[in-house]
């Protein structure tokens, strides 16, 4: 599971319907109704917001924003999307590790976006966070 904390419109198709999903998925981790993924380390920064679900569904919000500017019809019904959630926090560092990882991704299985975004120094961050200074985040897993 890869919930980015960069903004949805650096994905690639793969990625982005890999996103959509993948953040469903959490907001069913978050409600109690599956068992599996109940632990992952990713889920932590919604968890620890004033209102985890508004959260997640702020997130969902802008992936789904992401998607009807590119055509795809991403079902809104699926999450609350008039949720209001305080930004949350991400390190500048983590941004960075992100995009590294998003590029080499893109390399692989996007050229023609990896060419796009290779020189972009400062990635924007997805809607649902606000940058601070920092590093990596702790939850973040090695490799």
């Amino acid at each position: 599971m890869r919930l980015w904390s960069l903004h949805p419109r650096y994905l690639d198709p793969q990625g982005l319907v890999a996103l959509w999903r993948e953040t469903l998925l959490a907001r069913k981790v978050l409600r109690g109704e599956t068992r599996g993924y109940r632990h992952h380390p990713q889920l932590q920064r919604f968890r620890e917001a004033r209102d985890p679900l508004a959260a997640i569904d702020a997130y969902l919000a802008a992936v789904q924003a992401e998607a009807t500017a590119r055509g795809y019809a991403f079902d809104p019904s699926k999450f609350d999307a008039s949720a209001r959630a305080e930004p949350i926090a991400v390190a500048r560092g983590q941004l960075k590790h992100e995009w590294s990882h998003l590029m080499c991704k893109l390399e692989v299985r996007s050229p023609e976006l990896h060419a796009r975004w290779r020189d972009l120094q400062r990635p924007r961050a997805h809607p649902s966070f606000r940058v601070v200074p920092g590093g990596v985040a702790d939850w973040e897993r090695a490799g």
